[in-house]
């Protein structure tokens, strides 16, 4: 007997968070390849990688550093997809199961913030690339005052025209753009090497490392920068996976997809970067500002073109799906997955990214780093609950009604606060104690295994339900 109607009684219910039924899921292996293909074929991909070379490893270090990241990222990112496969459940929801009903508002906030952060990181880069066209085709136009604010907000108005017409638009974008991207990457590749005079040249620069020692102090935090590249959406998997045909799906679509991706289009920014050492004595790591030095319209408007589709795509999957859906959280009755999208492209904006953007020490070291303290704890205790606590039973029609399996007290796991406290005390505390720095360097790992340890400790006497799966 479906508990739907039932549930849309609730104030914890509305269509946005409702199961996804099995005969709306959907999306197959090429998907969720595909999905994380367009989702890493993108500018701050391109932008990490090169902000590595520019820190001063030599290619192979910096690849070697992505590939470790992303390989180490996609355990708790498929471990987190697999509740949302088998039940249908967006993030939000999910979290409810460990935080509270209420309490899941917390997590679902802080992902829902540094998603906003992000958002406005890649409107602000799509802006900055419809501008640096405007450069080159019509110089006089875009010399007039306030036309670069202009581009920002016209990109800004052009995601949030995509966020309102759903889930629907952005599965077809992720589909089109993923193969084109890739090939506009790399024809860039080969027209930026050619003019430095092949690959050789650019890829014999060595490191400006001269012992372990100095390549450790940077590689540590620029492995948890990597890591903290896709730790938002390895705690929002779930409002994708949601729509799964399968677990063998989602698995071998993301296993597939993300490392492979990420490291073809991590070797392209690795390898234009270097090229633009070559050519102009310096690494650019901004590939907008790099081809602003090239004075060629018919190739700097076709690669700017590709950079705009590419922010587009991430932009919107990577950046406003989960917020939307977590700001709905919130208040499932007011808030829809549409107004949830329209909060995200204001908060976007009032974290001032032009600022974030300000070099590859603050964006890696700075933001990277930084908000991977606060999002590898709820990973950690989240996980832990699902795979150690429940062993993968959930009550789904007690996750949308108050007074049930996960209510707690007052509809807050205060165990599960508490393990997230320390989780991020522990991550963050070098920022402030120098000694303890090297937490710091490890803010994801330290966070997370901090936090989902002190969580298994706490709930080791707590009674859990048994699983009374009610299909919705």
């Amino acid at each position: 007997m479906s508990a739907a109607p039932v549930l849309r009684d609730t104030s914890l219910y509305n269509e946005d968070l409702a199961p996804i039924p099995v005969e709306r899921r959907t999306w197959g292996t090429y998907n969720y390849a595909s999905l994380w293909v367009a989702m890493s074929v993108c500018i701050p991909t391109y932008m990490m990688a090169s902000g590595l070379i520019a820190g001063g490893m030599s290619w192979k270090q910096a690849i070697a550093t992505i590939l470790l990241g992303n390989l180490i990222v996609l355990i708790p990112m498929i471990l987190n997809a697999h509740a949302g496969t088998k039940y249908g459940i967006p993030f939000p929801v999910y979290a409810r199961a460990s935080f509270g009903v209420s309490g899941a508002n917390v997590p679902a906030i802080l992902r829902a913030i540094v998603a906003c952060g992000w958002f406005g990181i890649q409107t602000w880069i799509g802006g900055q690339a419809i501008y640096a066209m405007l450069q080159v085709l019509w110089p006089a136009g875009a010399g007039q005052p306030g036309i670069a604010w202009g581009c920002f907000f016209a990109f800004w108005a052009l995601n949030m025209l995509v966020v309102w017409r759903g889930i629907a638009t952005i599965k077809f974008l992720e589909g089109i753009g993923a193969p084109f991207m890739l090939g506009i990457g790399l024809l860039l590749l080969w027209w930026i090497a050619g003019k430095a005079g092949g690959l050789g040249p650019v890829l014999n620069t060595p490191s400006k490392f001269q012992t372990t020692g100095e390549f450790l102090r940077f590689f540590i935090p620029s492995l948890t920068g990597m890591v903290g590249f896709w730790s938002t959406v390895a705690l929002n998997i779930p409002d994708f996976t949601r729509y799964a045909k399968s677990q063998h799906a989602q698995m071998v679509g993301q296993a597939l997809g993300l490392p492979t991706a990420m490291t073809l289009y991590a070797f392209i920014g690795v390898a234009v970067t270097s090229a633009s050492a070559v050519l102009f004595g310096q690494p650019i790591w901004d590939p907008v500002v790099l081809l602003g030095r090239f004075h060629q319209p018919v190739i700097a408007s076709i690669a700017l073109v590709a950079l705009l589709v590419a922010t587009l795509n991430t932009n919107v999957a990577a950046n406003v799906v989960s917020p939307s859906n977590d700001f709905s959280n919130l208040s499932p009755r007011l808030i829809s997955f549409r107004t949830g999208g329209l909060i995200t492209g204001v908060i976007g904006i009032l974290m001032m990214p032009w600022k974030l953007l300000g070099s590859f020490n603050s964006y890696i070291f700075g933001w990277l780093v930084g908000y991977s303290g606060f999002l590898g704890p709820i990973a950690g205790i989240m996980i832990a609950d699902y795979f150690l606590i429940r062993r993968r039973d959930l009550q789904v029609a007690a996750l949308y009604q108050r007074g049930q399996a996960y209510e707690y007290r007052g509809g807050v796991n205060y165990r599960a606060m508490i393990a997230l406290g320390v989780g991020v005390l522990m991550a963050l505390v070098g920022l402030v104690v120098p000694w303890l720095r090297w937490l710091y360097d490890y803010a994801w790992f330290v966070g997370f295994f901090a936090a989902g340890g002190a969580y298994c400790v706490l709930m080791g006497n707590a009674s859990v339900p048994s699983k009374q799966f009610v299909e919705i």
